[in-house]
């Protein structure tokens, strides 16, 4: 959970390789953490399948914000949600994914986030998706997608927001 967000997306000399935004916030530890969002799936380009990434939104109202700061979960499923929530999930250009991610952090006054863990040159969140089985990617892990929740002051708004690849249910 954190706050004072920077969204940017990813630089390469080749389009083609860029393929995340990379959203900077205080969690309130001491250092900055950077999450990694996929905007679009390579692994299911070079497969000859969609590469696009299917988003759900989620709309809720906060009434009070969560407190910065870093904690484990053991289950986090996108199944769960979908069996009390309706949500429809649609395609997004990697252009479209990146301006609606950059736009939520600009307005955004919190953001919650679900995925793996990572310590690269700075601790980092990735893998803010689904994580079952896709048209590219056989692995199948249940209890263990990602997703990003945003706390906006506008009407005390929330979105969570799911990410879907090609062929994941």
């Amino acid at each position: 959970m954190g706050d004072r967000l920077i969204a940017e997306v990813e630089q390469h000399p080749n389009p083609d390789e860029i393929d995340h935004v990379r959203i900077t916030m205080d969690a309130g530890i001491g250092r900055a953490i950077q999450i990694s969002i996929n905007t679009l799936s390579k692994w299911n380009r070079v497969a000859g399948f969609d590469p696009r990434v299917r988003v759900g939104i989620v709309r809720g109202v906060w009434e009070f914000l969560p407190p910065r700061g870093v904690s484990g979960l053991g289950w986090f499923d996108y199944l769960d949600i979908e069996t009390v929530e309706n949500v429809f999930y649609e395609h997004q250009s990697r252009l479209a994914l990146d301006g609606f991610l950059i736009d939520r952090c600009r307005r955004a006054r919190m953001l919650e986030v679900w995925g793996t863990p990572y310590l690269n040159r700075r601790p980092g969140i990735h893998q803010i998706h689904s994580r079952r089985a896709s048209c590219a990617v056989a692995e199948d892990i249940v209890g263990r997608d990602g997703a990003l929740k945003f706390y906006f002051d506008l009407e005390r708004a929330t979105e969570l927001v799911l990410f879907k690849f090609c062929g994941q249910p």
